[in-house]
């Protein structure tokens, strides 16, 4: 998945699925330098998609990045037929504001259970 989209400033963004194990990402690039990403596992279940982390680079603030990482994450998993888990902050504080939207456009979102930070625990201390 890549997409072209535009920034609040209206300079061109693209946004791309990078798959690796354990960790996969969704990246944010603006003139070929990638400056951001939302980090995901996949879940226990092998229909989620465990969202733990993300960030945009300093420099690239109030441009509306991470909104449009974050909405191209959900957007993805909800057409792969995905459940989202949201242990990342960010996730989890718009799917608590708009969750009933994303649920009536198709997507499927959980609450984060202990297994989920355990999953993300060993992921982010094998990967180091």
């Amino acid at each position: 998945m890549t997409r072209e989209l535009v920034d609040r400033t209206g300079t061109p963004v693209t946004i791309a699925l990078e798959r690796a194990e354990p960790v996969s990402a969704y990246t944010v690039s603006v003139a070929g330098e990638r400056v951001g990403r939302a980090d995901f596992l996949e879940g226990p279940e092998s229909h989620e998609r465990v969202f733990f982390h993300t960030e945009v680079d300093p420099r690239f603030g109030g441009r509306g990045l991470a909104g449009l990482l974050l909405r191209e994450a959900l957007a993805d998993s909800a057409r792969e037929g995905l459940t989202v888990v949201p242990v990342c902050p960010l996730f989890a504080r718009h799917l608590a504001t708009h969750g009933d939207d994303y649920l009536a456009e198709g997507g499927s979102f959980r609450r984060p259970a202990r297994a989920d930070m355990t999953l993300v625990r060993r992921a982010v201390q094998g990967s180091e």
